[in-house]
């Protein structure tokens, strides 16, 4: 069996003050860090939305641009847009064995998709997805509850903690805000 590629953490905030989402920049191919500076989160639609990717890179990419199609079809619509695509990844043979989860937001939205059909809203506004997620997730919580951070520190700060305890996620963070 080959071994494992594992490439992300990946983490969102959305306040009512704005939106930011981030990933760290590590690819990992077995205990081997392939890359350090990966780019893993991209504004769409105008600046409007922005999106952040897991898993298998050419997989990512090809749902990124579906999604990104999605939004123009619905004059920007996270929640069209992503609804619509969920619809198709599901029903698709193609598209059904790709191997990748997204993070799509705007100001007033925060979704995760994955390639079960499932579009998921967090009840907190915080969402993380990849090897470091769990752990970029309770920090991000914590500094949420306890501290006054706007939604990109908020996101830097996650990814930091995550970063120092994840093998899988690096320091090499990547912030897009959505003011």
């Amino acid at each position: 069996m080959p071994p494992r590629l594992r490439a992300t953490t990946v983490l969102a905030v959305r306040t009512p003050t704005g939106a930011a989402i981030g990933a760290d920049g590590q690819v990992t191919l077995g205990n081997v860090v392939m890359k350090n500076d990966a780019r893993k989160v991209r504004k769409l639609y105008d600046g409007k939305v922005a999106a952040g990717f897991a898993g298998a890179a050419a997989d990512a990419f090809s749902l990124l641009e579906r999604f990104e199609a999605k939004l123009r079809d619905h004059q920007g619509s996270v929640p069209r847009a992503a609804t619509e695509l969920a619809k198709e990844w599901r029903t698709d043979r193609v598209l059904r064995r790709l191997e990748a989860m997204l993070v799509v937001l705007d100001r007033e939205n925060l979704l995760l998709l994955s390639g079960t059909g499932d579009v998921i809203q967090p009840t907190d506004n915080v969402l993380a997805i990849g090897s470091g997620g769990p752990y970029a997730l309770a920090a991000a919580r914590a500094l949420m509850a306890h501290t006054a951070m706007a939604p990109a520190e908020v996101v830097r700060h996650g990814l930091e903690i995550a970063g120092d305890i994840c093998i899988y996620t690096n320091r090499s963070i990547e912030v897009v805000e959505l003011g």
